[in-house]
């Protein structure tokens, strides 16, 4: 079955998914977590290791002051996994959310997209210098012309962001279904494919290597390079080569309207008009003003925290899923990109060095989307945490981005870390 023949069916489940209510018209962005926010109770799940209570407090302190219902935490330490959390705050007594709850992950989708290349370059299938244009169709639509600079676009630059997107400039096409349905004469919800086409037409906004923009569309284009070189759909791949060795399992590609079991609800005050169909309606933002389907390789993940710590222990040490050499490439300083306090981007990853001995690193991700926001960190000293919530905008002016200091200070204040692993409690 074709992309084009899956269409009707897949936005068909999608309709199904908003009947059967699915959380969308209880917390979609209707002001109903607001509105009950004074008859809110906390719970929180998982064990409790006392050793580690001041990540409770910093993630109940960050939670209850911008009313967000659902929020989930895991930390390692020298690779055991030492606290998996579930934290609800909500008059919803339905809602308890566990470690193993699934949430939207966004951007730190990037990270097992830029994977999934070095893994195939790592197995002799390509190289980071690999032209994209000598592999996947970078052809434009009818009447128009290819500018000639993206015939010079390598998978280094895609992963780097510096292939020649500016979000700045141009509007980023992951996000501009309704003109991109109408210069193609295409019916929305649009397809990873149909978003290439249509920027295989326009020009670039700044000629491939000279400087570094962040590009959702660029991981868009790996993923088409994934799936041509390894033969298998772009989340095939990724579920078979980089996680199953690991044994994660409940990682997926998250759906625009249904929910997978165990997936929270998406809390936002902001509303929009759909791009799952052209009828045009008004749906809560997390439900359908933006498409799950393009965001596969660049946000499209659902996760437990759990499983992203386990994810990231990956690129602690060379092992069965990426060796030294592949590693080496994740965290390569770029040629172009460094920022004025040392920090660049890798390839999926922000990374700034630490000074240890000239090996230290500190890499780290967030991720955002209306009703997610998201991050993920690894320090150079053992740690790693991942904390995951169902909401990125609500009244209280304050900004979701202080859960990473929040973290940090928490951290700061362990005097001595528990011995226990609870891995083989989730896998």
């Amino acid at each position: 079955m074709s992309e084009r023949d899956t269409r009707i069916s897949r936005r068909s489940l999608g309709k199904v998914g908003l009947a059967a209510g699915f959380g969308a018209a209880t917390y979609g962005g209707f002001g109903a977590a607001s509105a009950a926010a004074s008859a809110a109770t906390w719970k929180a799940t998982g064990t409790a290791v006392p050793a580690l209570a001041s990540f409770d407090t910093a993630m109940k302190s960050y939670m209850q002051a911008r009313n967000i219902a659902a929020g989930q935490l895991a930390v390692t330490y020298n690779g055991r996994l030492v606290l998996a959390r579930g934290y609800s705050w909500s008059a919803d007594t339905t809602l308890t959310v566990q470690p193993t709850s699934l949430f939207r992950v966004a951007s730190l989708s990037k990270s097992l997209t830029a994977a999934a290349i070095v893994k195939l370059v790592q197995d002799g299938k390509l190289t980071l210098g690999t032209k994209v244009a000598t592999i996947t169709d970078l052809t434009p639509p009818p009447g128009q012309t290819r500018d000639p600079r993206i015939a010079n676009v390598t998978l280094w630059q895609l992963l780097q962001h510096t292939g020649g997107w500016d979000r700045t400039v141009s509007p980023d096409p992951q996000f501009n279904d309704r003109v991109i349905a109408k210069a193609l004469g295409v019916p929305m919800e649009l397809y990873p494919g149909d978003v290439i086409k249509y920027m295989s037409g326009q020009p670039l906004d700044f000629t491939p290597g000279t400087k570094a923009v962040y590009s959702n569309f660029g991981y868009n284009v790996a993923a088409r390079v994934i799936e041509k070189v390894s033969g298998l759909p772009y989340a095939t791949y990724v579920q078979q080569k980089l996680l199953a060795p690991l044994g994660i399992t409940r990682m997926a590609q998250g759906w625009s309207i249904a929910k997978h079991t165990g997936e929270v609800p998406y809390v936002s005050r902001q509303t929009g008009p759909t791009v799952l169909d052209d009828s045009g309606a008004i749906v809560p933002a997390p439900y359908g003003t933006f498409s799950m389907r393009l965001m596969d390789a660049h946000g499209g993940w659902i996760a437990s925290a759990v499983d992203m710590v386990r994810w990231a222990s990956v690129f602690d040490k060379a092992g069965t899923v990426l060796g030294s050499t592949a590693l080496g490439q994740v965290f390569a300083v770029p040629s172009i990109g460094v920022n004025s306090d040392g920090w660049y981007y890798g390839l999926g990853w922000q990374v700034r060095p630490v000074s240890t001995g000239g090996t230290g690193r500190n890499t780290w991700h967030t991720g955002s989307l209306p009703g997610t926001y998201s991050l993920l960190v690894r320090t150079y000293n053992g740690m790693s945490w991942a904390a995951l919530f169902n909401q990125r905008d609500d009244a209280s002016g304050l900004a979701y981005g202080d859960i990473d200091p929040l973290l940090w200070t928490a951290a700061g204040k362990i005097t001595a870390w528990p011995t226990n692993n609870l891995y083989s409690t989730y896998f």
